[in-house]
């Protein structure tokens, strides 16, 4: 074939079609024809029968000397915008296909159709290689694979009919699994990587933000209802108990909201609660202490340290727990009578609190209250 330009005014568009046609049997190809070798390629094609396929991996270095041309003799810029534009069209009609979905199908059809345009774009930017190389780095135009990413995400992610539905289906996809119910977590993570492969902000709009707000008022009601039927010391079991679960789940969710379904437990739960759990009636801190209830305390130590000013709160009432009990002995005129006995009471409570079980309480304790008697 002859490349060399001749005063044609159709030079462009004749070649422009061939690799128009091209770039859409790219996007029509079995998705498991996607990259393999040229060798690979052509015995899948001849097994499948697909005439399209052959003829497209034989003419591969064809499409590219007709894309490497076309940019030689400054045709770079009707050649990206092409590009772009025959994408957009690919992808726009992917987008009314999703929008027509019915029913739970919608992920797994999304899902089907990202995986078959994602490998696609590798194939793009070989036929399109010399482009990548000069025409686009001089013009600071978006390199194919990162162009091909945008698109999806303009076209079809933020298609108002499909964003909204799949921000819905994923939190009750999610919902439905942390209750116990049997949904395809391979799939929820499958969509999930999508939106962090399309970008953080994609992922964080579409699905992280909504999941952990519906989230926060989640732990938030739980928190009010424990409260309410539990005492302190059941209730910072079941705030463990919590945190181990979601420790021990199965993850299928990036890493970072991992770490922020952590935090949301425990401001929900730990935080926000804090001064009601440490002064509740009967069985707060202060409670446990008296009551020489030493896991409760070690358990309430742990969690609290997890949020800001949570010993520091022990520390407030356990000086005014403290004060207090000092100033009923030196008032008590009894015990004041009595000097012995004065000082035996004393000495109890100073063993009692010494007698703390957990290591942890006593360093935290020495070291922040100065009781050194411990």
């Amino acid at each position: 074939m002859n490349f060399r330009v001749v005063s044609d005014p159709k030079y462009f568009d004749k070649n422009w079609n061939i690799l128009q046609h091209a770039i859409r049997e790219i996007f029509k190809c079995n998705d498991n024809a996607r990259h393999l070798s040229f060798a690979e390629l052509h015995r899948y094609a001849v097994v499948a029968g697909s005439f399209e396929m052959i003829k497209l991996v034989h003419n591969t270095a064809t499409f590219r000397k007709h894309a490497y041309y076309m940019v030689l003799h400054n045709f770079g810029d009707k050649l990206y915008s092409g590009l772009v534009a025959t994408m957009t069209s690919h992808l726009q009609e992917i987008a009314r296909s999703l929008e027509a979905t019915q029913g739970s199908s919608f992920m797994e059809e999304l899902n089907t159709k990202w995986n078959d345009y994602y490998k696609s774009l590798p194939f793009l930017s070989d036929i399109l290689r010399y482009m990548e190389r000069t025409y686009i780095p001089s013009t600071k135009k978006t390199p194919v694979y990162e162009l091909g990413l945008n698109l999806w995400r303009e076209n079809v992610i933020y298609s108002n009919q499909i964003r909204t539905r799949l921000s819905n289906t994923l939190l009750e996809f999610v919902f439905k699994e942390r209750a116990g119910e049997d949904v395809n977590r391979e799939l929820i993570r499958n969509v999930t990587k999508m939106l962090m492969d399309l970008g953080p902000s994609v992922y964080e709009q579409v699905f992280e933000t909504p999941f952990l707000q519906v989230l926060a008022e989640s732990y938030k009601a739980e928190s009010q209802k424990y409260i309410k039927c539990f005492d302190c010391g059941d209730y910072l079991k079941k705030v463990e108990r919590c945190l181990n679960e979601e420790t021990d789940r199965v993850h299928y969710l990036d890493p970072k909201t991992e770490k922020k379904i952590i935090n949301a437990i425990e401001k929900e739960m730990i935080e926000n609660p804090m001064l009601r759990l440490i002064n509740m009636e009967n069985s707060g801190f202060v409670n446990m202490l008296c009551g020489t209830k030493y896991e409760d305390l070690e358990r309430m130590y742990n969690l609290f340290r997890r949020v800001p000013n949570g010993l520091s709160k022990i520390k407030e009432v356990m000086i005014s727990h403290i004060r207090v009990s000092v100033n009923k002995l030196v008032t008590d005129p009894k015990r004041v009578k009595d000097p012995v006995q004065f000082l035996w009471r004393l000495l109890d409570d100073l063993n009692m609190i010494g007698r703390l079980a957990s290591t942890h309480i006593k360093i935290f304790l020495v070291s922040k209250l100065g009781l050194h008697f411990l």
